[in-house]
């Protein structure tokens, strides 16, 4: 991959000081670009980190719904990835362990956990991402660079 992302999702087992080495930038640039993060030695799974110098353009802090075809078997996306953390941080896990990049039935069922969560029922529960639902659960945007 040649873009570095703007933002990395903390995964178990990382510091900040090892996010920062993996990115080539200094613990001080990482502390300095997350004023969020007020004890350094406290980040958990799932967690965004920035590791790039913000910019002066305003981008979004949700990553936007990428469409219900998005959604199939076929489908290997950094955006399924950090959805899977976000529905284990909403106590909506079917994973049988932690969430990858390629979409699959684990990612369905977390999604009908979450859809039901939020009161959806029958049809409208059926673990596929629709707009309303999307939007609630705040997948953090990736903005990566091309």
């Amino acid at each position: 991959m040649n873009a570095t992302p703007d933002f990395y999702v903390v995964r178990e087992g990382d510091s900040l000081s090892k996010i920062a080495a993996m990115f080539h930038v200094t613990l001080a640039q990482v502390r300095k670009w997350n004023p969020q993060i007020k004890n350094p030695n406290l980040i958990h799974p799932g967690q965004r980190v920035r590791v790039t110098e913000p910019t002066a353009v305003p981008v979004s802090d949700d990553e936007p719904f990428p469409g219900k075809d998005f959604f199939q078997s076929s489908v290997s996306s950094p955006i399924i990835e950090v959805m899977g953390w976000r529905l284990i941080e909403e106590g909506c896990s079917a994973y049988p362990d932690e969430p990858d990049l390629q979409w699959s039935e684990a990612d369905r069922r977390s999604y009908a956990k979450w859809q039901e969560k939020l009161g959806f029922i029958g049809s409208d529960a059926n673990g596929i991402p629709g707009r309303n639902s999307w939007e609630k659960l705040h997948v953090p945007a990736l903005h990566m660079s091309e």
